[in-house]
């Protein structure tokens, strides 16, 4: 069963992580997504509620998933999955959570505040990469589910 085109989007402040999650989302063929990048938590918010500079929703579709640091200028990543989840019309958006700390708070917090998968970040790049190609593999290729 082929699987459609998913938009996703991407929540990241760090150039070179966004820089390297989008290459390997693309690489390799097989699945063609359309990768929307935002560098911080207003900027999400702005893209998924439709404002500011996202206000034409041809620049700014509903993303069928959401690829999440918590670790984010001007509003955090915890808040914007809080306000995700809170929101009956985005709420069944499936996100996962990319971070780099392993703290137990932070998890337990993530998924307190239903989040659908959380990956710490490795620190060197070669197990980077495989994390980025496993989250293709399940999210973009395996699951079934709907948002």
């Amino acid at each position: 069963m082929k699987k459609e085109v998913m938009n996703i989007l991407l929540v990241e402040d760090n150039p070179d992580h966004a820089e390297l999650i989008v290459k390997e989302l693309k690489n390799n063929g097989g699945v063609i997504n359309t990768i929307y990048a935002v560098k911080d938590g207003q900027e999400a918010l702005d893209f998924l509620y439709h404002q500011g500079g996202y206000s034409d929703l041809l620049k700014a579709p509903r993303p069928g998933l959401i690829l999440l640091d918590l670790n984010l200028p001007k509003i955090s990543g915890e808040d914007v999955l809080k306000k995700i989840k809170a929101d009956d019309n985005l709420k069944t958006i499936p996100v996962v959570v990319l971070t780099t700390s392993s703290q137990e708070r932070d998890i337990a917090r993530s998924y307190a505040n239903g989040v659908n998968s959380l990956i710490t970040k490795p620190i060197k790049f070669e197990e980077f990469v495989k994390v980025v190609k496993e989250i293709k593999l399940y999210w973009l290729l395996t699951n079934t589910g709907e948002a």
